[in-house]
């Protein structure tokens, strides 16, 4: 795998390279700071104005604006010449996915771990892994993409209309799904969760964009900002980890029964993915790309919903995390996949 991550066509900062390494390191500092200085994070607990923690607001927009300054909805049109592709993506992400991941937390904590859990924490693990399942990538779709030697054309449509999809369905389908798992959903907070983290930094890229105007301009300005999209993500971790440091420490083992349901939903849709793709003859350039879009998480938008609707201290706040942590690990894993497979796709479209 360490050829295929230094590959020459796959230019990725430090930051993006060792992902992994940070979010883990992020969760030790935190899991250090929530014992040793448990009154500075409570004070970073108790900054919020109507629910919503000022600290982690600040952090989520670092991670999101400079994703959504790469979304360029120009490019949609493009789709009509492969749809395949996006068909594959589209299908995973809204018909299959969320639904799915909601019948593994089930199946999981209401039954599985059952003996082990108390149903009020069991509730809250639904809730967080409703949110990832949900939550269709939007940001390290292009890592994926590039280490798999990815169409980075047809990758950024896909991404695109998969944004513009989420804007009106994420809200939807998660208040439809928590509703299922009887878990109250207060919609007013769910709706302004997602236009304070979907709608609004998608305007605010579409602005910059068009602010900047030429594309040597965005490129440069994504590479300035793109840092600080990591710098958030690794913060909040460290936050969300010092505030659930107590609760780790006392049952570490709750990690590893939700990263379960987490890892056969995430090799499971990979699989769906990427058989379709091979059964409809799509070139691997866009096969691998799609199937890895449609695994991939949105962890950032998940993460923020849970502290937005359930709290930064909740278990739904702790299950998103964990997704965080499984997912770089679990995709790599799977591009590497991805890799060896090259060779069983097409290398032109066949229509």
């Amino acid at each position: 795998m360490s050829d295929m991550i230094q590959h020459p066509a796959s230019p990725l900062g430090a930051f993006e390279r060792w992902l992994t390494l940070w979010v883990g390191l992020a969760m030790i500092a935190g899991l250090a700071l929530g014992v040793l200085a448990p009154g500075l994070v409570q004070a970073v607990a108790m900054a919020e104005v109507a629910s919503i923690n000022l600290v982690v607001a600040v952090l989520i927009w670092a991670m999101v604006y400079p994703m959504m300054v790469n979304v360029d909805f120009g490019a949609v049109a493009g789709v009509a010449r492969q749809p395949k592709g996006l068909l594959i993506t589209l299908t995973v992400n809204w018909l299959i996915k969320p639904f799915t991941m909601a019948l593994l937390a089930v199946l999981f904590f209401d039954h599985v771990f059952a003996p082990w859990i108390a149903p009020q924490d069991a509730q809250q693990y639904i809730a967080g892994l409703i949110l990832l399942g949900a939550a269709p990538c939007t940001a390290m779709v292009f890592v994926w993409s590039q280490l798999t030697r990815g169409d980075a054309t047809y990758t950024l449509v896909q991404v695109s209309v998969n944004d513009i999809i989420m804007v009106v369905a994420f809200a939807p389908i998660v208040a439809l799904l928590l509703g299922v798992t009887e878990v109250v959903v207060p919609w007013q907070t769910l709706v302004l969760a997602t236009i304070l983290y979907v709608v609004l930094p998608l305007a605010a890229g579409l602005l910059t964009r068009r602010v900047l105007g030429s594309p040597a301009r965005i490129e440069l300005f994504s590479a300035q900002v793109k840092p600080w999209s990591m710098i958030g993500l690794i913060a909040t971790v460290a936050i969300l980890f010092g505030l659930q440091g107590q609760t780790i420490l006392d049952r570490p083992v709750i990690i590893a029964l939700i990263a379960v349901p987490i890892l056969i939903q995430s090799y499971l849709i990979f699989a769906i993915g990427y058989s379709a793709a091979w059964l409809m003859r799509v070139p691997h350039r866009i096969a691998a790309p799609c199937a890895l879009i449609g695994t991939s998480n949105f962890f950032e938008l998940a993460v923020a919903v849970a502290i937005s609707l359930f709290g930064l201290n909740s278990g739904a706040a702790l299950a998103t995390v964990v997704g965080v942590l499984v997912e770089v690990p679990v995709m790599l894993s799977l591009v590497a996949f991805a890799n060896r497979t090259r060779a069983r796709f097409p290398t032109e479209t066949t229509r």
